[in-house]
């Protein structure tokens, strides 16, 4: 457990690398541990390694199905590795686990516009933006967004949700 807390604090000291090296000294029954595998896959994540966080994230969300970080954490990693249709998916099953999160429902509005899924996107954003208004800040750099950002709708929801912000 020592090793593993010492894991978690490169981690938030954003020495991604390190925290890695250290977690490859343990043995093989700590390394089945829920816990190191999410330090293992937020690491590797940190380091762009997206494909590889994918498994350790995996063996998390098997473990502990109703962790919303992990479920968020995977659709990261399947996004940018060109699976999108993955992404939504493990990020509607963390919208299952908790529906009043903004967070979710932002990244899946980031994730069905880049799908091409428009109604989907719109609705999303919709929801997000009524949970937590302060959203509404980062859509303007979301890149995510490009496929809608001519599209009245688009706009309608955005206006909708300064008049309630």
């Amino acid at each position: 457990m020592k090793l593993q807390q010492q894991a978690e604090g490169y981690l938030e000291l954003g020495m991604p690398q390190q925290a890695l090296d250290l977690l490859a000294r343990l043995t093989e029954s700590d390394e089945a541990d829920a816990y190191t595998s999410l330090l293992q896959g937020e690491a590797m994540r940190s380091l762009g390694k997206y494909c590889e966080a994918l498994t350790p994230l995996g063996r998390v969300a098997a473990a502990e199905p109703e962790n919303v970080h992990v479920w968020l954490a995977l659709g990261w990693c399947y996004k940018r590795t060109g699976r999108l249709d993955q992404a939504i998916e493990s990020l509607e099953t963390a919208l299952a686990v908790d529906p009043d999160d903004a967070l979710v429902r932002y990244n899946l509005a980031c994730y069905c516009s880049l799908a091409g899924s428009k109604q989907r996107a719109l609705l999303y954003l919709e929801q997000a933006l009524a949970l937590d208004p302060k959203y509404r800040r980062l859509v303007d750099a979301e890149t995510d967004f490009d496929p809608l950002r001519s599209d009245p709708d688009f706009h309608a929801v955005l206006e909708g949700s300064r008049t309630r912000g």
